[in-house]
């Protein structure tokens, strides 16, 4: 009885797993689909800053393709740093600043990072949960003859610091 118990919450839990996993999969679609319109806007103002455009869209393109939680955090991390950069443009560029296009789309992509960040959060104790529960008795005894194994947590690395600041974008 304590083993049917124990397997359908190891169940329900790895469930959950996957699910956070996709919330934050949802919340950098929209990152992802953001990007190609700031940029754009970007591209009419600061024609010359090829270079920093290029490395936005290869870091989105990488990050897009990036499979599981360590690569995930890896492109994407890779990805708000080119951001980053893009945004810091505007200062440089007083019309694009007053953009009210650019304005908003500097908007939603703040907006976005706040949802990826309490999507992350949201996964990571997920993971917290599942790996514990499988580690504690009685679910250690079968956890791992029935395939349960441990969670990757969606860690950022040594950048951790950079990532959890929200880009500043000021008007």
């Amino acid at each position: 009885m304590f083993a049917l118990v124990a397997y359908n919450r190891l169940v329900a839990l790895s469930q959950r797993v996957g699910q956070a996993f996709a919330d934050i999969d949802v919340q950098l679609k929209q990152r992802h689909d953001l990007i190609p319109n700031l940029v754009e806007t970007v591209k009419g103002y600061a024609a010359h800053e090829r270079g920093t455009l290029d490395d936005v869209i290869k870091a989105r393109n990488i990050a897009m393709s990036a499979q599981g939680p360590a690569q995930v955090g890896a492109a994407e991390n890779q990805l708000s740093g080119a951001l980053g950069r893009l945004i810091a443009l505007s200062e440089a560029y007083p019309d694009l600043k007053a953009n009210a296009n650019f304005q908003q789309l500097a908007s939603e992509l703040s907006d976005i990072e706040n949802k990826v960040a309490a999507s992350r959060r949201f996964f990571n104790n997920a993971v917290q949960e599942y790996n514990t529960a499988i580690q504690q008795l009685p679910a250690a005894l079968f956890a791992g003859a029935f395939g349960f194994t441990q969670k990757e947590f969606f860690d950022l690395g040594a950048s951790r610091a950079t990532v959890e600041q929200t880009p500043q974008v000021k008007f």
